[in-house]
């Protein structure tokens, strides 16, 4: 299978992810077991070229696919009144039960520095029937702050 369809697809997932987590009230964790998790780190980094760096941490278990942890900022709303949320990046994860430190960059042109939230999402492309379908480990959303580098 070619590289480049299959990168799209991941990253299409991902999207999806970020999402799903759109659902999630302001500061709260989503676990599909209480023994896994995902967190947000309270500060992050932003570029003059905005370039965007996020981390945190994970812990995940009993994985049968591929498991990322996708993240996204959303600056304050734009003088249109809209809210713009940015992908930053998606770290492939290790579910051996331990915590791990994940980073994404990412570009996001229009995101400044100070407070920004943060959506981490930690999710599985579980096969189900000959497809790969998304599964959630776990999902968490703060407000970070977002310092200039």
């Amino acid at each position: 299978m070619p590289q480049r369809p299959a990168r799209a697809r991941v990253l299409a997932l991902l999207g999806a992810a970020a999402a799903a987590a759109l659902l999630l009230p302001a500061a709260q964790t989503a676990s599909a077991d209480p023994f896994e998790s995902v967190t947000v780190d309270p500060q992050g980094t932003v570029a003059a070229d905005g370039t965007v760096t996020l981390s945190g941490t994970y812990r995940c278990t009993d994985a049968t696919g591929p498991v990322y942890v996708s993240s996204s900022v959303t600056d304050a709303t734009s003088a249109d009144g809209m809210v713009v949320k940015y992908g930053v990046g998606g770290t492939q994860a290790v579910c051996d039960g331990a915590e791990h430190i994940w980073r994404n960059t990412g570009k996001a042109e229009r995101v400044a520095p100070g407070t920004a939230r943060v959506e981490a999402t930690l999710m599985e492309l579980a096969p189900q029937g000959g497809l790969p379908l998304p599964r959630f480990h776990a999902a968490h959303q703060q407000d970070i702050d977002l310092k200039r580098i």
